[in-house]
C-alpha cells in the first residue's frame, strides 16, 4: 500500500520534468525534497527562508540534509514583510503569499517549470490559511495531490531511513505571538533560545508563547511529567529571566497547535 503510494508520487513528479520545491527542513518537505531527487535527479533545487521568524537550528538541518543527498540549495534571505509587523489574524496567509512570489520570480529567472511545497491529505482538515495563497500562486502540491497522509509520509520516512521520520512539527516563531502584536527581533530570538533550552533537556515538541515578558511553557502529556521536578523548573525559571524573561508558567492544558488561531476561529474571526 505504502510502496503503491511512494510510486505514484515518483511518477507524478516525473511529470514535472524540472521543479523548485520550497524546502523548511521538516518531515514533510525532506520527504519530499529525498522523493524529487530520486524523480528528478539534478532537475530539482530546494530553496530555504532566512528569516528572523526561522529558528536557525532548522535552518542548519537544512543544509545538513541537501549536502547529504546532494541537491542544489538555494536560500532567499526575508525579513519581516511590512504587512505582517503587528502579525494580523491573515498573517500567514499574506507572508506565504509574498514568499512564494518571491520563489516564483527565482523560478521564472532560473527557468524551473513548477513550484512544489509539502502540502499534504491531512492539512486540508485543519485550519491552514496559507493554502490559499498557494492556490492562488498555482503552488503544486505532489503529496496532497497523490493522497499521502502525515502518517504515510512519516512511515515511508522511516523506510528510507530518514533521520527526521519523526521530527516533531514546528512552526514558523510568529505563532508563538498573540495576533495584534508589534514583533520585534529581539522576541523572536528569547523564543528560539527558549524552545532550544527546553528541546536540549528533551522536551523536544515544546512551544513557548509569549505574553509580553510572560512565557507561557507548552508540553505534550509525555513531557509535562518533565517539568513537576523541582530542580528543573529552577533551571528553566533561572534560564528564561537570563534571556528576558519576567515570569514563566507552564500551561495545564499542553501543546495545543495553532494556539492563538483557536481563540480566533472560536470568535469567528478567520481569513478563509
Amino acid at each position: 500500500m505504502l510502496m503503491d503510494k511512494y510510486n505514484t508520487l515518483i511518477q507524478y513528479l516525473k511529470k514535472l520534468e524540472k521543479v523548485i520545491i520550497a524546502f523548511s527542513g521538516g518531515v514533510d518537505s525532506t520527504f519530499l525534497l529525498y522523493a524529487a531527487k530520486e524523480a528528478l535527479g539534478d532537475n530539482v533545487k530546494a530553496v530555504t527562508i532566512n528569516s528572523p521568524y526561522i529558528a536557525n537550528w532548522e535552518i542548519e538541518e537544512s543544509i545538513e540534509f541537501t549536502q547529504k543527498i546532494g541537491v542544489k540549495h538555494d536560500f532567499l534571505e526575508v525579513d519581516i514583510v511590512e504587512d505582517i509587523k503587528n502579525n494580523p489574524i491573515d498573517r500567514c496567509y499574506l507572508c506565504k503569499k509574498y514568499i512564494f512570489q518571491k520563489i516564483k520570480e527565482k523560478a521564472k529567472n532560473e527557468n524551473y517549470k513548477y513550484i512544489i511545497d509539502g502540502t499534504n491529505f491531512d492539512d486540508i482538515k485543519d485550519y491552514r490559511p496559507g493554502m490559499k495563497a498557494l492556490k492562488e500562486l498555482e503552488i503544486v502540491s505532489p503529496l496532497l495531490i497523490c493522497e499521502i497522509t502525515k502518517s504515510d509520509i512519516r512511515e515511508m520516512a522511516r523506510n528510507k531511513q530518514l533521520e527526521v521520520w519523526n521530527k516533531p512539527s514546528y512552526a514558523c516563531l510568529l505563532t508563538r505571538i498573540p495576533h495584534d502584536t508589534v514583533i520585534e527581533n529581539t522576541t523572536l530570538s528569547r523564543i528560539e533560545e527558549a524552545e532550544k533550552y527546553l528541546m536540549n533537556k528533551g522536551m523536544r515538541a515544546c512551544r513557548v508563547r509569549v505574553h509580553g515578558n510572560l512565557a507561557r511553557i507548552e508540553l505534550t502529556k509525555n513531557d509535562l511529567g518533565k517539568i513537576y521536578d523541582e530542580k528543573v523548573r529552577g533551571n528553566i525559571t533561572d534560564y528564561f529571566s537570563k534571556i528576558g524573561f519576567d515570569y514563566t508558567t507552564l500551561d495545564l492544558q499542553g501543546y495545543k497547535m495553532g494556539n492563538f488561531s483557536i481563540k480566533d476561529i472560536e470568535a469567528g474571526d478567520k481569513d478563509e
